[in-house]
Formats: C-alpha cells, structure tokens, sequence
C-alpha cells in the first residue's frame, strides 16, 4: 500500500511518468423496441425490455498529473489486450521515457508474462525495460486512481443502452476527448501519513 501512495506523491517528472491502469467490462444493451421521439409537451419514453448484445471492456490508462487518460475498447480482456496497451504506452504516448511506472491491482493478467506471452522475446524484453510496477493490496484496489475515473466514465457515458462495439467506442472517445481537453482529474488526498494513522491495526 505504502510503495503505492509513495508513488503518488511523487512530484511529475516527464521521464518517469506515472500512469494508473484498469479496465472494466460493459454490457452492449439494445432497445427491444423503438422508441417514441420527444414532441412538444411530451419527453422521450423507452421500453423497459432491452436485448443483450454481448459484452465488451473498457481498458483505461490514466495520468492524474496531467490529466491525461487513453481509454481503449476491446471485445477480450486477455494478456494480450495488456500487453498492447503496455506497447502503446511505450511506443506512442510516452516514447521518450526511461521508465513508466504503472500502478495497477494483482489481476493474472497484469504482469510482465503478458508481454512474453504476446511478443517475440526480444521485442517482450525491450519492453519489459521500460516499466516499474506498483501493484495495489490484495482486496484494495480503491487505492489505483484509475478506478475513479472509470466511476466517472459509467456516471457520465456508459449508464445508457450501447447497442454495439461500435457505438460504444465512438462514446467513450468522445466522452475521453472531452475530459482530456479539460485536463479532468482526480484530487487524491489519502496519503502514507494518513494510512498509518487510519489503518494502524494492520501495521501491528
């Protein structure tokens, strides 16, 4: 918990860049039945019955100082979908970066095997290089920043019916422009000095 909160409290530094992950799963919902347009003195209604269209995930690299996040749409959520977001994180949006620390939770996915798993060993290995984990407490995962905004992304984008894949991206990179474009972020308080205090018992 500590190396976690320490790393937050890192002042910004452009060749360590600190960057939160997760991702979240996202039902696609379409109306079983059209639905009636507003008119004058009258909202829009929609049906309660809906149809299942699958299912999708949303992976999301955050960067509370600057206010940057990359959302990313994928139909899986495997080693390899991690191990891309990884190489794009390395090779497109922080290229000139000697190490990127990563704070993320202890999913099985979430490791360097992914990159192994995903690449040839040279190119898993160049990559490897580039990175520093910090992995929140089992049962803790409130404590990676990311997870905040991806409330602020099902509050203000994903809390309505998205009926395909398709509809679903353009939503959420409009919603990742917007908040991009106002340098959106998260106000994190809850520092090392306050989780010795607060949760003194289990230090003993």
């Amino acid at each position: 918990m500590e190396a976690v909160l320490d790393e937050y409290a890192r002042p910004y530094n452009a060749d360590e860049p600190s960057i939160c992950f997760d991702e979240r799963p996202c039902q696609l919902l379409a109306d079983q039945y059209a639905p009636q347009l507003a008119r004058p003195g009258q909202p829009a209604r929609y049906d309660y019955e809906y149809v299942r269209q699958g299912t999708a995930n949303v992976l999301m690299m955050f960067q509370p100082l600057t206010g940057w996040r990359e959302a990313k749409v994928t139909i899986q959520r495997t080693h390899r979908e991690f191990a891309e977001c990884l190489r794009d994180l390395a090779d497109i949006h922080f290229p000139t970066a000697r190490v990127i620390h990563l704070v993320c939770d202890n999913l099985n996915t979430h490791s360097f095997a992914a990159l192994y798993q995903t690449f040839s060993p040279a190119e898993a290995f160049r990559l490897m290089h580039r990175f520093q984990f910090h992995y929140t407490p089992k049962h803790a995962s409130w404590l990676n920043m990311v997870e905040i905004e991806l409330g602020v992304l099902v509050r203000q984008c994903l809390n309505r019916r998205l009926p395909d894949l398709e509809t679903l991206t353009a939503q959420v990179r409009a919603w990742q422009d917007r908040r991009n474009a106002a340098h959106a972020t998260v106000k994190w308080c809850f520092t090392v000095e306050a989780a010795r205090l607060k949760l003194g018992s289990l230090y003993s």
